[in-house]
């Protein structure tokens, strides 16, 4: 499976410190063994997949889009709730 990061994304885990990125990769991990895992967001966002995590007992949410005829998993965005999806909009 082909794995893409989009920019946004790339400068969220830059903001995370070590033993965060750990949590981080668990999740994505988990994606990757299971890509429809997180919950199918539908309108405007119908391309959107959001995975629901903690890391240090905070809720974090990761956006990712699957293609699966291409099998590709392309991780869009990374944070808390507040603003997650009007980001997504804009970018």
């Amino acid at each position: 499976m082909e794995i893409l990061q989009t920019r946004q994304f790339k400068q969220a885990v830059k903001r995370l410190n070590a033993n965060q990125k750990k949590e981080l990769d668990e999740a994505i991990k988990t994606i990757v063994q299971n890509p429809f895992v997180g919950q199918q967001k539908t309108g405007d966002l119908d391309f959107l997949r959001v995975y629901k995590f903690r890391i240090n007992n905070q809720l974090t949410l990761l956006g990712y889009s699957y293609e699966e005829r291409l099998v590709t998993l392309t991780l869009l965005h990374l944070g808390s709730h507040e603003n997650f999806y009007r980001d997504i909009k804009r970018s």
